[in-house]
């Protein structure tokens, strides 16, 4: 499919309107991303224009935007752009909205705290003993198979180059 995937970041206009719908639920948000540049004569800063995306987004991630996203928060959106226009009243109108993939707070402004949802059909994550992290150093015998953590420890140190 040629779709225009996009990555927007900018700030939460409206607080985010969440319904259900016969497919599952739905939230939307107006987006504001302000360009900003450097005004060489007078060192400082300075706002651009700004536009204003529609973000839509569906299913468990309209139920995650409703509870973590507010007015003015920080956010990065990607998704398919989508471009409507429309005539009314003799007037041209034009809307950007984005089908929202992933959204998340934008850290380099804040900080967050994760907190994972529940499984939607109600299945239990999977109980049981962590499984060990994966050995990925080369052996040191210069072998092709991966050696295990205690052939490692008597190995001798391993130079990765």
């Amino acid at each position: 499919m040629n779709e225009t995937m996009v990555c927007a970041v900018g700030n939460v206009a409206t607080q985010p309107v969440h319904r259900e719908t016969p497919t599952g639920p739905s939230a939307r948000f107006r987006l504001a991303v302000t360009a900003r540049y450097l005004d060489r004569e007078k060192n400082t800063w300075t706002d651009g224009h700004t536009n204003f995306f529609t973000v839509w987004a569906n299913r468990q991630l309209a139920a995650n935007v409703t509870a973590s996203v507010n007015v003015g928060d920080p956010v990065v959106v990607q998704g398919r752009l989508k471009v409507r226009t429309d005539v009314r009243e003799g007037q041209s109108r034009t809307w950007a909205d984005i089908d929202a993939v992933a959204i998340g707070h934008d850290l380099s402004r804040g900080t967050a705290a994760f907190r994972r949802t529940g499984r939607a059909d109600g299945a239990a994550a999977p109980v049981g003993p962590p499984r060990p992290e994966p050995d990925w150093e080369t052996p040191a015998d210069g072998s092709d198979r991966p050696g295990t953590a205690q052939d490692q420890q008597h190995a001798g140190p391993v130079l990765v180059t």
